[in-house]
């Protein structure tokens, strides 16, 4: 018997209770995060300019550790993903954050999620990807998922990326992509290539660890034994 697809109500409709049911747990993690620096947070590989490399494989010591494979933004539920993967293992099994690793991916209509508010306005991002901001109504100039994501209408300052970072998520951007986009973008703003490369690459957020590609980024989670969940 073949196996029912979920129709796109039904998506929409569990994405909403996933978000809902955060909420509360959002609350309560709030002051936990603004009392003390979180013990699980990890110093970014490197400072300046990154190089692609293969060092976020190895801060994977935890015992439970997965890949959210991130090639759409789809509204911000793949934040909300993350962060209940870290709460469901909190509130639901008694573990802490250091015995938890979760990898999140950028690459595809996500490469530019993995930069600072600087290049979002200096590129005009939020137009290039037709992406909003939900308090003007206008076209993003700042990245959207560093610090207080709107997800379904409700502000989530928990699972942006600066907070999922601060409690040990590994968060990786694909060279491949960004070296794509970064050609597309040149050449809707009448740039170099080369130059607006470059100037991206110095741009990524601290903390996120650019890696070769994420095709074999994905071969190389399987490996290191990630259970992996497609967003």
């Amino acid at each position: 018997m073949p196996i029912a697809r979920p129709t796109p109500r039904r998506t929409a409709i569990v994405a909403s209770l996933a978000v809902l049911s955060v909420l509360g747990l959002a609350a309560a993690r709030t002051a936990v995060l603004s009392a003390a620096p979180a013990a699980t947070t990890r110093t970014p590989a490197t400072t300046g300019q990154l190089e692609p490399s293969d060092r976020w494989l190895d801060g994977l010591k935890s015992k439970h550790r997965q890949f959210f494979d991130t090639p759409a933004p789809n509204g911000g539920i793949p934040l909300v993903h993350v962060l209940n993967y870290y709460e469901t293992y909190n509130k639901a099994y008694g573990i802490k954050d250091a015995d938890i690793d979760a990898v999140l991916t950028f690459y595809g209509s996500t490469t530019f999620h993995a930069l600072t508010d600087a290049a979002w306005a200096k590129y005009q991002l939020g137009e290039f990807l037709g992406i909003n901001d939900p308090a003007s109504g206008k076209p993003a100039t700042s990245n959207p998922w560093r610090a207080a994501p709107v997800i379904l209408g409700h502000t989530l300052p928990n699972a942006s990326l600066e907070a999922l970072h601060a409690r040990g998520a590994t968060l990786i951007v694909c060279n491949n992509a960004l070296q794509i986009f970064a050609g597309m973008l040149a050449a809707k703003r009448g740039l170099e290539a080369g130059d607006v490369y470059a100037d991206l690459k110095a741009n990524i957020l601290p903390g996120v660890d650019l890696v070769p590609g994420m095709v074999v980024a994905v071969e190389q989670a399987t490996r290191a034994g990630l259970s992996y969940h497609r967003q």
